[in-house]
């Protein structure tokens, strides 16, 4: 929801989040041309990260590719158009592009002594299940690679709690090994394909509304309570992902995203522990812009978003970045999960070469930031 304001002179103006009052310029003529975005300090220029050999080829593949997705998703209701002002209003009727929950000047605005308040609405298209109880609401997915003494602890543990639920694994280790159970199902994979695409095929095997999303050495306890999260996502509608807590760790954060120009792309932050406003009757929840490995999610709105494949070891955030405008996110803090802890008899070396990026996976990262993402710089803080 936006609000715009008018003063005794008719104009229409917004306040900044530093208490400044901000006046709209008059009804403009065509759209404002984007410039270069500023990269937030401590950045890291991703074109720096690309072969110097490759460089100019990768630049022009990169500009086609984005004019291409521009004539894939514009149309005639991208154009900025205005109705004119018929005392008392002016405004815009279509083509205005604001930022996910983030405070937007409306171009165009011209009011006359009137103060209006906007609702944004989204329409999605609603999708019926048959709801009993938790274990036809919730499917709990988990992916394993070579941890097969953590993913049976915490088999063990779900069903000290929740008896009937299913559970679903996606399963890329080296020599895989059985598992069974009711309600367990186990997709092997080619080995070593990765985290992203072990997910992929994990959710796109639910067939309840909502999937838990658990990793495979958690350890649900009496505080994994996921009627909880399944109270706000029914409460909150527009809800699209609530994460809980790892051991009362949230590990939420906000992305802030200014658009750049058309050469250079986009400036982005990741920023530890960001978030937004708390969520109305739920002050122990806030919207964020991604959240920790254990979430419930809506699975129609996840299937959309998808996992990219390409990314096997390094990616979490990157989901989250991805889904950034089409997921609403949000934190609940008093739903925990455990972490089972590391134990010599648990360790593993080869699942530890695995699990430790080389310098190779963080440089191709940043390099499908570049290119898919169509930034020009990045920064985790």
């Amino acid at each position: 929801m936006l609000m715009l304001n008018c003063d005794s002179s008719g104009l229409s103006y917004y306040r900044h989040s530093s208490g400044s009052l901000h006046y709209k310029s008059s009804l403009p003529t065509q759209r404002r041309l984007l410039g270069p975005c500023t990269c937030p300090d401590g950045s890291t220029i991703l074109k720096d990260h690309i072969p110097k050999d490759q460089y100019e080829e990768l630049m022009q593949r990169r500009a086609k590719e984005f004019q291409q997705y521009k004539v894939r998703t514009n149309s005639v209701l991208s154009k900025l158009l205005f109705a004119l002002p018929n005392s008392p209003l002016q405004y815009p009727i279509q083509g205005v592009i604001v930022r996910p929950l983030t405070a937007t000047a409306i171009p165009g605005i011209n009011l006359m002594l009137i103060c209006l308040t906007i609702h944004l609405l989204k329409k999605i298209f609603s999708v019926y299940f048959c709801l009993l109880d938790i274990s036809s609401q919730v499917t709990i997915v988990t992916k394993t690679f070579l941890r097969y003494k953590q993913l049976r602890v915490l088999l063990d543990s779900i069903r000290k709690f929740y008896s009937n639920i299913k559970v679903i694994i996606a399963d890329d280790s080296l020599e895989p090994e059985s598992v069974t159970g009711e309600n367990i199902q186990h997709y092997i994979m080619p080995p070593a394909q990765g985290w992203f695409a072990g997910r992929n095929l994990a959710v796109s095997q639910v067939t309840t509304k909502y999937f838990l999303w658990v990793d495979d050495d958690f350890l649900f306890s009496e505080k994994t309570k996921i009627e909880k999260l399944v109270e706000v996502m029914e409460a909150v509608p527009e809800l699209d992902v609530v994460g809980g807590s790892v051991q009362g760790n949230t590990f939420h954060f906000s992305i802030l995203y200014e658009e750049g120009d058309e050469n250079e792309g986009g400036c982005l932050y990741r920023k530890s522990g960001g978030k937004f406003h708390p969520l109305p009757s739920y002050p122990q929840c806030h919207l964020a812009s991604g959240v920790v490995n254990f979430f419930l999610a809506r699975t129609d709105a996840m299937q959309r978003v998808r996992f990219d494949p390409k990314l096997q070891r390094v990616a979490h955030s990157e989901f989250f970045m991805d889904g950034l405008g089409s997921l609403m996110v949000a934190s609940c803090g008093d739903v925990t999960i455990d972490h089972q802890p590391k134990t010599a008899e648990n360790h593993n070396p080869t699942y530890n070469k695995f699990r430790s990026p080389g310098r190779n996976d963080g440089e191709f990262k940043l390099q499908l930031h570049f290119f898919k993402n169509y930034l020009k710089c990045i920064r985790y803080g």
